[in-house]
């Protein structure tokens, strides 16, 4: 008796966690095409929980801007790193940048931080994107990617923030 009423619970407790407890890992390549770090996402009820290591050596020190694109492709690495995973993700047209008054469009991120070392970790949380569903769907049908850049995103100049080269990518699927 006490597993007829069990069972259904169990259902809908997986169902809840399917719902919000999605996630992802996501290798993040440098501009030699080897893993330099990871990217692991998990879904919440109200957007991404973002979590991002890189190895020691492998960033410049400093800040580096970061931006979801719109093409799940990274195999393009070298001298013009990354640019097959096109654009910032933008649905809405909206202007790039926080301190934008015209912005920002779901795709603008926080700064990272690399130590002296070349190394960086950060977590954050990113309202309205998603792995599922939402005003940003990273899982498209064609993906997406994170892309990683050379310089400090400003979260002001137009389109990208003057953040320079690609110099890390990571295929989002």
């Amino acid at each position: 008796m006490p597993y007829k009423i069990l069972a259904p619970c169990i259902l809908f407790l997986m169902t809840l966690v399917n719902t919000h407890g999605q996630e992802r890992s996501v290798d993040i390549i440098g501009e030699q095409g080897h893993k330099i770090g990871i990217l692991d996402l998990q879904q919440g009820p109200h957007g991404l929980l973002f979590r991002l290591s890189i190895e020691k050596g492998h960033l410049s020190p400093g800040w580096h801007g970061v931006h979801f694109h719109e093409v799940g492709d990274c195999s393009d690495h070298g001298s013009m790193a990354f640019m097959n995973a096109k654009g910032h993700i933008n649905p809405g047209h909206k202007e790039h940048g926080f301190l934008n008054p015209k912005g920002p469009h779901p795709s603008d991120l926080p700064n990272i931080y690399a130590a002296e070392d070349g190394s960086s970790h950060s977590e954050f949380h990113i309202y309205g994107v998603s792995l599922q569903n939402g005003q940003l769907n990273l899982l498209s049908k064609t993906g997406s990617a994170l892309i990683i850049h050379e310089h400090a995103d400003d979260h002001k100049t137009q389109p990208i923030g003057g953040t320079g080269p690609r110099v890390a990518c990571g295929v989002i699927k």
